[in-house]
């Protein structure tokens, strides 16, 4: 009997409707439209509007929509992963609030929490579920509301990072297609450079660290790109290592969405055609775990049935990985 991999069967992705231009923050800010282009690639990013709504709302939007184009009920999901760094709340998880939103009834669901890293974590995660013939039918959410956590009066950070998010169902497959390894990595050290100070249990919420502000997102830019530039192209080499395969041999390259400078530097470092490389951050900006689904989402009926995809990404922590699949459909 050939291997029982963990494929992709369906994919679909959701962003709020109001779009937050480089030209509206020209007026909220001490930027402009060419600053913001030159340094990031983004043109836009996705708001989420609304009193009352969080990450859960997107992630409810993706699924049901998933759901609607597979033609599958609800009550035929065994497991929901969701990958958020903005939990509607500490708890419950957002995967439950999820799974309630939607009727997944008969679904266990929870949180993962790997920053920008997360969808690749819960991919990895879901597909040994499937490959070991615990669970049948499983959906992995990769969702953040950004815009919760972002001070717009910081100009390093606000210009670049929107709400939205997708998911994917993962079914089991033995033709040979599907999820096939990974190269995931954590270095905690990492957390100086990219973080959210205050709001968790070594620092909890007080007046003073809203007046501080310490409730949104800090980052150091530079040590941020050395670290992810390197980290990416080193699990993506390590990654073609364990399969055999030249960079040449892959369909597609879909990077996190994190900055224009950030994807150029990681093809050019593993010597990719530019035109099997992923790119729609023009449009998006870094919504966290949601730029890998929503680009496969964008992408989808570009694929064909065994494309060779690689997928890569890099989040605060530091958080990195790559995580290599053949399109099953």
């Amino acid at each position: 009997m050939s291997k029982v991999r963990a494929a992709i069967t369906a994919v679909n992705a959701w962003t709020p409707e109001y779009i937050l231009t480089n030209a509206e923050l020209e007026t909220m800010v001490d930027t402009s439209d060419e600053w913001i282009r030159t340094r990031t690639g983004i043109h836009q990013r996705h708001i989420l509007k609304g009193e009352g709504l969080g990450t859960s709302h997107i992630g409810i939007h993706a699924v049901n929509g998933l759901l609607e184009k597979k033609g599958i009920a609800a009550t035929e999901i065994d497991l929901i992963i969701c990958a958020t760094t903005t939990p509607d709340m500490m708890f419950p998880a957002t995967a439950n609030i999820i799974s309630d939103g939607v009727g997944a009834t008969k679904a266990f669901s929870y949180d993962i929490n790997a920053a920008c890293s997360g969808f690749l974590f819960a991919l990895e995660t879901a597909s040994k579920f499937i490959e070991s013939g615990a669970y049948k039918k499983v959906i992995v959410v990769g969702a953040d509301k950004m815009s919760s956590i972002i001070d717009y009066t910081d100009r390093t950070t606000c210009i670049i990072f929107g709400d939205g998010g997708g998911a994917v169902l993962l079914e089991p497959l033995e033709d040979g297609d599907g999820i096939q390894n990974s190269s995931l990595h954590t270095d905690g050290s990492g957390k100086v450079y990219l973080h959210q100070k205050a709001g968790g249990s070594a620092k909890p919420a007080t007046a003073e660290t809203v007046a501080a502000k310490e409730h949104f997102v800090f980052q150091d830019g530079r040590p941020v790109f050395k670290a992810a530039v390197k980290g990416m192209s080193s699990a993506i080499n390590t990654v073609l290592a364990k399969n055999n395969l030249a960079v040449n041999d892959l369909d597609w390259l879909i990077p996190h969405q994190a900055n224009i400078r950030i994807l150029k530097s990681v093809a050019n470092m593993i010597d990719i055609a530019e035109e099997k490389v992923v790119i729609n951050i023009e449009r998006y900006g870094n919504t966290t775990s949601g730029t890998i689904p929503i680009c496969l989402w964008e992408w989808e009926d570009k694929f064909k049935k065994g494309d060779k995809i690689m997928l890569s990404a890099f989040g605060g922590g530091f958080t990195w990985g790559a995580l290599y699949l053949t399109w099953a459909y």
